[in-house]
């Protein structure tokens, strides 16, 4: 026989396992899926931002021919939910924001679900509203829930060392506001869902949600229907990015017309709905006071936050837990203090958002850090270089970063980037480029160049935020070689099940091609926490590896005994048992398992696995571990600022990030690609503009993605610091491309025109302006 040449899996590019389905047309959404009988399901809202209800009429709607069931508040158990329980499913006595819930229908066909919401009669009583979180919390604002009267529903508060030292010590010493705005998801797959139950009470659910087994714990107690009676599928997801984390009331809302109308109901939001009622990015206001000594070591760091709240508290109001980790950790920072207030207004209320808060944290920290680095005449890299951490070391939050790759980041990415090169030549602003902007060499010129840095700090394996942060896996092989892995994660567009197939494969020694993931049904699969804070390459990676490597040991053993070769001496690559000294094959692995289940002694190779991370929730001083590893990265950006028209114009991204080990590198480039065409459109044309509680641009026409035609080149870096507790080194890659991106682009806008821009985005009304202002002084 011919020995086999080993080579890895690991580090290979691989397209999405899902991706033929998806290019294709044959993937079903919710969207697409029709169950015998069904309904479909429509939402009254209010158009009211803060308003007493009067009356609620449903008699026209429920005479309109093929309307089966019309609900209000008074029809349902009203349960209370969210993280400050000031939700409700439907609202019966008062709205709080645009959104809310006034009555819901189930009727033949959409059109006619529609027509019976627009023909319920509401009268109203106005109520005074605010719009602004500062003046929320004035003696007399308007009261947004009774039970807090100044309109405060969280606050938190942390520090390490003594702020007020840090400030003795320093040399110099900046202080700037920042104002970061409302984006959303704009997932191409809008919200839905399909709520049907059986002639034995047991309820399924056709979901988009990202914490299945959460979410039949949370959902239940809403409606009445113990967990173990619900049971999830989640059909291809449409795009997640933290939008499908929470409950919202339109899911709790089918349910109920489901068991209004005893027949499945589908209820699906349209574009103008996605966009004015799914959650947003949370908007804050960041006060930030930091300090340095002559030489570029950083002495303290005092940050107040504002977050607007909006009408009721979802995942949004959380985010401060994330944002205070940068604050505090980001760099070397003997001196940290860290207070925030979240404020009810009658605006929209925000959600999780891929970076989970970290970017209008990064901005602003990034942003200081840029113009500390002016104050002090030092090169913003060299600031950086000076102050990042090692391996090794612990912050003053509890944060081990038992691997740390930031150095290494920041030198790759300025190299990569020409960084001191191109900051000689452009000479604040006036160098020239080799990447196809037009420049101008005099001061004076239309178009400008610029060059900026920015860095990051995120978690790269999951945050112990519930008791545990683990996931299951269920592996199992059948007689033709064929392996399924049952993982508890979930797909949500981010390549998992690619991932999991390369780890699983290159474990047990078996091709891609005899990898099967199912990852969709909570009735066959082991329980997992969801996907949220970069954690399911770590996480769920780590089991299906464990899991994996007790069939590999199952196998060998079993290949040992029918052969009698020492176990010692046999390996399992490319589904053969083979030599372990010269890779010689000895015997199909296919061929080990059916003697394996005919034998006398028969026996199955099913093998499961819960890995829980070695992470610690945090005290309640918010310190502790909270993480088995962090993700690093810093990002390099060079622009043209045509200061004719204020456009900005990106020319070439430069990528450097800690991701531990790469596992798919085509999933992974994808990621970045992703990311830094997410952190652009945040940072330069992005902005779902609310102005007195209500939506202004609920479209794409009016709502500026960025498109492919202005995406800049990208040059990525992977810094591969080999984390000693992920699968194969791998640390999550996820958020972390987003996060860095807006402040890199803000300090390449100041190198090019020498203004600092404190509120984004960056649209060329903005900044056109601000040369105006700037040229008038």
């Amino acid at each position: 026989m011919t020995p086999i040449q080993k080579d890895t899996l690991i580090g290979k590019p691989f397209p999405k396992l899902d991706a033929p389905e998806k290019a294709t047309g044959r993937a079903r959404y919710v969207h697409d899926l029709v169950r015998p009988r069904m309904l479909h399901g429509a939402i009254r809202r209010t158009d009211r931002v803060h308003a007493r209800i009067v009356r609620i009429d449903t008699a026209e709607a429920k005479a309109l021919p093929g309307v089966h069931a019309v609900i209000t508040a008074a029809d349902i158990e009203n349960v209370p939910f969210g993280h400050g329980q000031d939700n409700t499913p439907l609202k019966g006595e008062k709205v709080r924001c645009i959104r809310d819930e006034i009555a819901a229908v189930a009727a033949d066909t959409i059109d006619i679900a529609r027509e019976a919401c627009r023909l319920i009669e509401i009268e109203y009583v106005d109520l005074p509203a605010v719009f602004d979180a500062k003046e929320a919390m004035k003696p007399g604002a308007p009261v947004i829930h009774d039970h807090r009267e100044d309109n405060v529903p969280f606050t938190y508060e942390y520090s390490h060392g003594d702020v007020a030292q840090g400030e003795s010590d320093s040399d110099v010493i900046l202080e700037e506001t920042y104002n970061l705005h409302y984006v959303t998801h704009c997932c191409l797959g809008t919200s839905g869902i399909i709520a049907e139950f059986d002639s034995k009470d047991n309820l399924t659910l056709h979901s988009v949600t990202q914490i299945p087994f959460m979410y039949k714990r949370d959902l239940g107690r809403i409606v009445g229907v113990p967990p173990d009676k619900i049971r999830v599928i989640q059909d291809t997801i449409g795009g997640g990015f933290g939008s499908k984390l929470d409950i919202y009331p339109y899911e709790p809302i089918c349910v109920h017309l489901a068991r209004a109308a005893r027949r499945p109901v589908k209820l699906v939001f349209d574009r103008r709905e996605e966009f004015v009622s799914s959650p947003t990015r949370q908007p804050v206001e960041v006060t930030l006071r930091m300090g340095a000594k002559r030489d570029g070591t950083l002495t303290f760091r005092d940050a107040r936050l504002l977050l607007d709240n909006g009408g009721y508290t979802s995942w949004g109001a959380t985010t401060p837990f994330v944002m205070m980790q940068t604050f505090s950790s980001l760099y070397r920072v003997p001196h940290v203090r860290f207070q925030c207030t979240v404020a009810y207004t009658n605006n929209p209320y925000a959600g999780s958002m891929r970076g989970y808060g970290n970017l209008q944290a990064t901005f602003a920290v990034e942003s200081l850090m840029d113009s500390l680095a002016g104050e002090l005449g030092i090169d913003p890299l060299a600031l950086r270089r000076k102050n990042a951490q090692k391996a090794g070391e612990v912050t003053g939050q509890g944060m081990v970063f038992a691997t740390c790759g930031l150095d290494d980041c920041l030198r790759a990415a300025a190299e990569g980037a020409s960084w001191s090169d191109k900051r000689r030549a452009a000479g604040g602003g006036t160098g020239d480029t080799t990447q196809g902007a037009r420049i101008d060499k005099t001061p004076t010129g239309r178009y400008r160049y610029g060059i900026g840095m920015a860095s990051l700090l995120h978690v790269g394996g999951g945050a112990k935020i519930y008791r545990s942060d683990g996931c299951g896996t269920i592996l199992k092989i059948d007689d033709f070689g064929v392996v399924t892995v049952l993982t508890g994660s979930s797909e949500i567009g981010q390549g998992s099940e690619t991932v999991i197939a390369q780890i699983t494969a290159e474990t047990l020694g078996v091709p891609m091609e005899s990898i099967k993931i199912v990852n969709n049904d909570t009735d066959l699969l082991p329980w997992d926490v969801g996907v949220h804070a970069s954690r399911t390459t770590f996480v769920a990676g780590n089991s299906a590896r464990r899991a994996a490597l007790k069939a590999r040991e199952k196998l060998i053993a079993a290949a040992s005994a029918q052969t009698g070769v020492d176990e010692n001496k046999l390996d399992i690559y490319q589904g053969y048992v083979v030599d372990a000294d010269n890779g010689e094959q000895i015997v199909a692995l296919n061929k080990v398992i059916r003697k394996l289940h005919f034998s006398e002694k028969s026996d199955l190779v099913i093998t499961s696995d819960y890995y829980e991370p070695p992470s610690v929730m945090q005290d309640n001083k918010f310190k502790g571990n909270v993480s088995p590893t962090y993700a690093f990265g810093t990002h390099v950006v060079e622009v043209e600022v045509d200061t004719w028209t204020g456009v900005v114009r990106p020319i070439k991204v430069t990528t450097a990030h800690d991701i531990g080990r790469v596992i798919n590198r085509m999933g992974v480039e994808g990621q970045v690609q992703g990311g830094v065409a997410m952190g652009l459109g945040y940072c330069l044309s992005e902005e779902l503009q609310v102005e007195e509680g209500r939506v202004l641009n609920p479209s794409f026409r009016d709502y500026r993605l960025m498109t492919a035609t202005e995406m800049p080149e990208i040059e990525m870096h992977f810094i591969e610091t080999l984390d000693p507790e992920g699968p194969f080194g791998a640390k999550g890659i996820g958020e972390a491309p987003a996060i860095c991106l807006s402040p890199a682009v803000a300090n390449a806008v100041f190198d090019a025109i020498g203004i600092r821009f404190r509120r984004l985005p960056l649209t060329p009304e903005r900044v056109l302006l601000a040369l105006r202002e700037k040229n008038t002084k």
